[in-house]
């Protein structure tokens, strides 16, 4: 077991590190974008930055084979002229940033001269504590459902749970959230319909929260519900049960005892995995409520192209989707005892 997760440990940093770097360099071949308009204090500061970083070149007259001149500056009687490096020049001098410095640059749009890093903390808070309320809520009340559906199999209690499960878990969170926005916040004006700003009172911040772990929640409790039916309807009808009600076990304890604890196995896993990609969050449902994540972020960076702060986050993504898959892997053999990942038969 430890020679396992040693080795996908190890394979899921070189899988990061693919991406990432593949990421970087495809990222670095769209043109350059000068988003500082008419502040050319800061823009100049900027190249300055991106020149002690190792990204730009400097010179006080005009170079030949650096491609078209990205800015020109004329202060105290020299002239500064800087040009991008070349994109393999750049992206062995962002590695050397990183893991020297962890230095991952400054934003070019969003807030112009601020650290990337410092600009993804400070939304991760937000799409943490939304994801961590939905997994705290979706979890027992999807486990819950899917219990009782399986208890009442080929009931009328089960054809609705199914059938309802069937209709939310087709429905896209981001119509989801359109829908309640508009019953909860335009029709009946019963919760806000944005996200609050940081001086609201505390019961606004409160009932912001209403709507996005909804959305969040119906897909998750829709997917427990279902997987936990199919598992706990599969050891029903197993062999050993029937064993079980044969040596004395009431139907009671026999489900306790022995049903639940086994259908247990492949569904616990899911939870785990589920808890450490809480960072993940919602990138539509954020950008809809206006909700300072991450994911909002994202697709904030990609409009406009602010491709140091879309770096960062698609490192986080990535680290995230890597260690839940990691975690799922290796929660089977420590579930369950009998499973062994990676030993020789």
């Amino acid at each position: 077991m430890l020679k396992y997760s040693i080795k996908r440990i190890l394979l899921a940093l070189i899988t990061a590190f693919i991406i990432l770097s593949l990421t970087f360099i495809l990222v670095k071949l769209l043109p350059f974008v000068d988003s500082f308009g008419s502040k050319e204090n800061v823009r100049h500061a900027y190249f300055l930055d991106q020149l002690a970083k190792g990204y730009v070149i400097c010179s006080p007259v005009p170079l030949a084979g650096y491609g078209d001149c990205k800015a020109h500056f004329y202060i105290d009687g020299v002239h500064e002229y800087f040009y991008i490096r070349p994109v393999m020049d750049q992206y062995f001098t962002w590695l050397g940033n990183v893991f020297t410095r962890w230095d991952w640059g400054t934003s070019t749009s969003i807030e112009l001269g601020s650290s990337a890093v410092e600009i993804i903390t400070s939304r991760l808070p937000t799409s943490m504590m939304l994801n961590i309320i939905s997994v705290v809520i979706s979890v027992p009340v999807g486990i819950g459902l899917g219990i009782l559906a399986g208890l009442k199999k080929n009931t009328w209690v089960d054809h609705l749970i199914s059938t309802l499960v069937m209709v939310f878990i087709s429905i896209p969170s981001f119509v989801v959230i359109s829908f309640l926005m508009y019953l909860l916040c335009y029709e009946n004006q019963l919760l806000p319909s944005i996200w609050p700003s940081p001086s609201a009172s505390p019961k606004a911040k409160a009932l912001a929260f209403v709507i996005p772990v909804m959305s969040l929640s119906f897909g998750s409790i829709c997917g427990y519900t279902r997987f936990v039916r199919a598992e706990l309807c599969e050891v029903m009808s197993s062999e050993y049960l029937l064993l079980a009600r044969t040596k004395g076990l009431t139907k009671n304890q026999a489900i306790t005892r022995h049903a639940l604890k086994n259908a247990f196995v492949p569904i616990l896993p899911s939870i785990l995995a589920e808890f450490i990609g809480i960072f993940g969050g919602s990138m539509i449902l954020e950008k809809l409520y206006g909700i300072p994540g991450i994911g909002d972020l994202y697709i904030r960076s990609i409009n406009e192209k602010d491709y140091n702060v879309l770096m960062v986050d698609m490192a986080i993504f990535t680290t995230v989707g890597l260690l839940a898959g990691i975690v799922l892997d290796l929660s089977y053999g420590f579930i369950d005892p009998r499973i062994r990942m990676g030993e020789k038969k």
